[in-house]
């Protein structure tokens, strides 16, 4: 009689940035999906990139898995979130004294007509 091989254990895989895919739109460009980052899961959309429109979130890459059809390992491409913080300066200081010299909001006219 044969012996038959054992069956591989799956890894263990690191806890990384895993995509499962969910649902698709009803006009078959979005697909709902659920992001796991290390411990943190998010429920999100995932869209193709058209030209000529701007990127809301990050532009990733999917790797498939081989147990599954629907889950992907994420490689993040380009991050277009908002950094929290201070305003990216655009613009030298004296031009910013100039623009509230004339723009900023100076209060009520308290004179008589």
């Amino acid at each position: 009689m044969a012996s038959e091989s054992p069956k591989k254990a799956p890894e263990s895989r690191p806890r990384g940035d895993v995509v499962l895919v969910y649902g698709r739109s009803e006009d078959g460009r979005a697909y709902d999906v659920l992001r796991q980052r290390g411990s943190e899961v998010e429920a999100g959309t995932m869209r193709p990139l058209d030209e000529g429109k701007p990127i809301h979130g990050e532009i990733v890459r999917l790797k498939p898995r081989e147990e599954s059809p629907a889950l992907f390992d994420v490689e993040v491409q380009h991050d277009a979130r908002p950094s929290i913080g201070r305003p990216a300066k655009v613009a030298t200081d004296e031009y910013r004294k100039g623009w509230e010299s004339i723009w900023a909001d100076k209060g009520p006219d308290r004179t008589l007509n």
